[in-house]
């Protein structure tokens, strides 16, 4: 059976992208994402719970990432964990998750974003996302408010 490894957040930029230009045209973009959880404890106090992950892009979206994120910009994230695995210096056996973005959109207003860019979005498969786009559309209701002349066959 297949599993599924998906990941959504949404959260601000905690620093502006770290790019690496590699060998033959391989682009890779890391930064960190600070999601924020809100809630009153027992006491009736709001406490505020800060997680940070780790993003990895690759190729254009990592060149998207370098020209438009800036340090403070929202963004809607969609991707998978990604573990990585390495001895250190001295033999210690390192442990490093982090999440593989498979699109994302920056959100907010142009005056919202301190990189100034444009909100969008950009997928591996497409320059823009939406990430509502692929949800499916309602239906119209029937009409209901007032019973026809053809109701005389009910049951009840």
């Amino acid at each position: 059976m297949a599993g599924v490894n998906k990941v959504i957040l949404l959260g601000n930029l905690g620093a502006d992208p770290e790019v690496k230009y590699l060998e033959g045209d391989n682009v890779v973009a890391n930064l960190r994402l600070a999601t924020t959880e809100s809630y009153k404890d027992r006491n009736g106090n709001r406490v505020e719970q800060t997680e940070w992950h780790d993003l990895e892009l690759w190729g254009g979206q990592a060149k998207i990432a370098e020209q438009y994120l800036k340090k403070g910009m929202q963004l809607y994230v969609e991707g998978k964990i990604k573990s990585d695995t390495w001895q250190d210096q001295e033999g210690n056996n390192r442990k490093r998750t982090k999440i593989r973005v498979l699109s994302f959109t920056m959100l907010g207003s142009k005056s919202d974003n301190p990189g100034g860019g444009a909100p969008g979005g950009y997928s591996e498969n497409k320059p823009a996302s939406n990430p509502m786009a692929n949800q499916p559309k309602a239906e119209a209701a029937p009409d209901i408010s007032a019973p026809s002349d053809d109701d005389d066959d009910l049951p009840f």
